[in-house]
């Protein structure tokens, strides 16, 4: 299953394809990944958005298998000349060279330790990661310099990683959080079709917080009329398997997620279409997205977006889940000495 059933025209280009329907990737039920060798010069982004908490992210692949249809990822696929439709999910650019770009960019003389995220966008913990183990490279990277990393995903992968990221923890240089929509397991399949169903989420939560990894839960999105009624019973849940903290934003849907979004409303809960999008356009003050900063993942204010910010709070209150998430510390940062080889590496 994927999360978008369409392919629609690049904001950015003129020119447009079609396609015979024999050859449309949106006419087969579930169109193949392609993998694309990304060579990248660099994996080390940065920004100065205050709605991010860390100024430079870090992730291995463009694009996301997981084909969560509200993704407000996917236009950034448009940049690349492709759809942020089926594209974004069967087009996954892959970063090969991520840990030993990662390796030399911290052992830079102009480095400033400080925390990175993992990730930003789409998730470092996409379904390929089972195969390719980039981002437990990249782990491997950030530990070995002690580097002070906020990951967030929504895939249970993430507990494979809990010796590397237990010793990021032992430095007070990491901070996981994940990220769980619905305990609808019927819901979260239709809606990210390709990520861990939310009873195993429950269970990585649980795996990190044995291994004594600073952990929490981000409800994400809120999805107005859909599954806002859910925060509280997402929060008690999580808390119950040793989260500490917990986040949460709107679904906000930029420029033609709005459209892919609506199109999956459509096909899995046409009754709830209408009021759902409705409700969303209330939040953000009208549109599908607050373009203002400050206002993207809380709303544009009004009565709607001031009740879901304050079940939240006494929902996590209640649940005895802290608001203020643990800052990672970069007071172990070191640059390692060089790395002995043998005659056969």
């Amino acid at each position: 299953m994927r999360g978008s059933t369409s392919n629609p025209g690049n904001r950015f280009e003129r020119l447009v394809h079609t396609w015979d329907q024999d050859l449309d990737p949106a006419a087969e039920p579930d169109p193949r990944t392609v993998f694309i060798d990304d060579r990248s010069r660099s994996v080390l982004t940065r920004n100065t958005s205050p709605d991010v908490p860390f100024a430079v992210g870090l992730n291995p692949y463009r694009g996301c298998e997981h084909g969560c249809s509200y993704c407000y990822a996917r236009p950034y696929h448009e940049y690349l000349g492709m759809s942020a439709g089926l594209d974004f999910e069967t087009r996954i650019l892959v970063k090969h060279d991520a840990p030993l770009l990662l390796r030399s960019e911290l052992a830079a003389p102009g480095w400033q330790p400080q925390a990175i995220g993992m990730s930003g966008a789409t998730d470092c913990y996409q379904p390929v990661e089972r195969r390719l183990g980039l981002t437990r490279a990249c782990l491997e990277v950030l530990a070995e310099f002690r580097n002070p990393l906020r990951l967030i995903t929504k895939n249970a992968l993430v507990a494979r990683d809990a010796d590397l990221l237990g010793d990021l923890a032992r430095h007070r240089a990491v901070s996981v959080a994940i990220s769980i929509t619905s305990l609808d397991q019927d819901l979260a399949l239709s809606l990210e079709p390709r990520a861990s169903v939310p009873a195993a989420r429950l269970q990585a939560l649980r795996r990190l917080a044995d291994a004594g990894v600073p952990v929490g839960v981000m409800v994400a999105p809120v999805i107005p009329g859909l599954n806002d009624h859910e925060i509280p019973a997402i929060l008690a849940a999580a808390a119950a398997h040793g989260a500490g903290h917990a986040g949460y934003q709107l679904v906000r849907l930029p420029h033609g997620v709005e459209e892919l979004f609506a199109a999956w409303l459509e096909r899995h809960r046409p009754a709830e279409r209408a009021k759902v999008m409705a409700r969303i356009r209330a939040v953000h003050g009208g549109g599908c997205d607050s373009p203002v900063f400050g206002q993207r993942n809380t709303g544009a204010g009004g009565e709607h977006a001031q009740m879901l910010i304050d079940l939240f709070r006494i929902a996590a209150r209640k649940a005895g889940l802290a608001l203020d998430w643990p800052e990672p510390s970069a007071a172990d940062f070191r640059v390692p000495g060089p790395r002995q080889t043998s005659l056969f590496d």
